[in-house]
């Protein structure tokens, strides 16, 4: 089960409120707390885009850059031995170590 909606690369955690009887969701991977709930799957998807939509309006308002919850960058700290581990398997697929990591991730999740 898909518990995840994306809107202009924002990605929210969708639950179920069985007290309100409800659909809840709440924005990750931005420091801001942006929620947003729909008592049907239609609604809560208009609110999720209502509430990105006025996130970044407001923040054109204050003069300031919408946070993005992900750059693209990712920047980790292993062990030298997982290092050296990571970059032979990834030049035994004939692929940099970005490229391997980036799929190894991407398969991941």
């Amino acid at each position: 089960m898909n518990n995840t909606m994306t809107y202009k690369g924002y990605t929210a955690r969708i639950e179920f409120d069985p007290d309100d009887n409800i659909f809840v969701g709440r924005v990750l991977g931005v420091r801001d707390i942006i929620g947003f709930h729909g008592a049907t799957v239609a609604k809560l998807t208009a609110d999720f885009h209502a509430a990105i939509n006025h996130y970044i309006d407001v923040c054109k308002q204050q003069g300031q850059t919408p946070e993005k919850p992900a750059s693209g960058k990712l920047m980790l700290r292993v062990p030298p031995e997982v290092h050296a581990a990571a970059l032979v398997a990834a030049k035994a697929h004939g692929k940099s170590l970005n490229q391997w990591a980036a799929e190894v991730l991407a398969h991941a999740i």
